[in-house]
């Protein structure tokens, strides 16, 4: 990184925030707290009022003051205007949307960070690969983690990862946003780290779900165990690097997301283990739960890749398929056992030694 870059990074005085929602917020208060030129774009002309007039987002954070520097506006041009760092918190259903309305305004001196945790249908993209296909802006990053904005909002300590190729793109948010209770660490591993964020949405689904039906701690462990599993298999055969999901935009992530009622995801899958229809659990949500979509996609994309994903593929039987939450764990229970820890024991030579052992205990038998 050279000199020009650090001065740049540590001088940063004017974000853009695109999207209203609690995460988006949530950061726009911090960069203001930090002294940054903060401006916020939302759709909603109410929301903007409440932020301008009140400091509050009634909606997504009704019990939070917004630093009053954080100005909101529907006016897309005025909020990007001559921003040198752009966080786009947009749900993945209209990011590209919203991104390529944005694009006539950007230019490529500006860093543009995905806060998104989500993957498009179309070709499955991640947002980081949606803001370069609309943008060509070569700084681009993604900041996950174990990040949920109620709890950033109420200066709870938190850490996440922000994710770049481009070095100054990860100092410059490092210096932007980093705070005595909100603390940044970088990574090389951008597609690691997006993928990460994505993947544990839908396995918060399955451990609310179990958490409604009763199951026990050992339950919810095993769950989230042989999640970070799926999840590590799945990125590697992406191209990702397995150590990526050691750290918080994997494990740390995928533990607060099925562990806290806060979590959006985990509060559907609640919400369907007690009884209610897919549609009722999202709409008592009243907010984008964004692994419902994932869940559907991860079981499509697995099963053109031949990955194996027992416990995506389960989940996506019980919601979209209609099959019973109890059968379903059964089933996995039942399913051929196998390694631990691919990295150390392949599933395929695990798979091999039940075998073995099963014609060996044939044989004994026939003596």
């Amino acid at each position: 990184m050279t000199d020009e870059s650090r001065r740049k990074a540590s001088t940063t005085s004017r974000i853009a925030v695109l999207g209203g929602g609690s995460f988006g917020t949530a950061l726009a208060s911090i960069s203001a707290t930090n002294g940054a030129r903060v401006r916020q774009w939302m759709r909603d002309p109410e929301l903007v009022a409440g932020i301008n007039h009140d400091h509050v987002n009634h909606r997504y954070l009704p019990d939070f003051t917004i630093h009053p520097a954080v100005v909101a506006s529907t006016e897309l041009a005025w909020v990007l205007e001559d921003a040198e760092l752009v966080l786009v918190a947009i749900p993945s259903k209209a990011f590209r949307d919203v991104v390529r309305a944005a694009a006539p305004f950007l230019h490529n001196d500006q860093i543009l960070v995905s806060t998104t945790k989500g993957i498009e249908e179309e070709g499955f993209k991640l947002m980081s690969q949606i803001l370069i296909e609309e943008t060509g802006n070569p700084h681009v990053g993604v900041l996950s983690g174990p990040n949920l904005a109620s709890e950033i909002a109420e200066k709870q300590l938190t850490a996440s990862v922000i994710a770049s190729d481009d070095a100054a793109t990860r100092v410059t948010v490092q210096h932007a946003l980093g705070c005595d209770y909100f603390r940044l660490y970088a990574s090389n591993d951008r597609y690691g780290v997006e993928l990460g964020g994505a993947l544990k949405n839908i396995y918060a689904i399955a451990v609310g779900m179990a958490a409604a039906l009763g199951m026990g701690e050992n339950t919810k462990s095993m769950l989230m165990t042989r999640a970070l599993a799926e999840m590590g298999r799945f990125a590697v055969a992406q191209g990702a690097n397995p150590m990526t999901f050691l750290g918080l935009a994997g494990v740390g992530d995928l533990i607060v997301t099925c562990s806290s009622n806060l979590s959006r995801n985990y509060r559907v899958g609640y919400a369907i283990g007690e009884g209610k229809t897919l549609d009722e659990a999202i709409e008592a949500l009243g907010q984008v739960a964004e692994g419902v979509n994932t869940v559907r996609l991860m079981h499509d994309k697995s099963r053109q890749e031949s990955i194996y994903m027992p416990l995506a593929s389960g989940l996506y039987q019980v919601m979209f398929e209609g099959v019973d939450a109890k059968m379903m764990a059964l089933m996995l229970m039942r399913n051929e056992q196998s390694s631990d820890v691919e990295f150390t024991l392949s599933r395929e030579e695990a798979t091999r030694a039940q075998h073995h052992a099963q014609q060996g205990s044939k044989l004994n038998q026939g003596l």
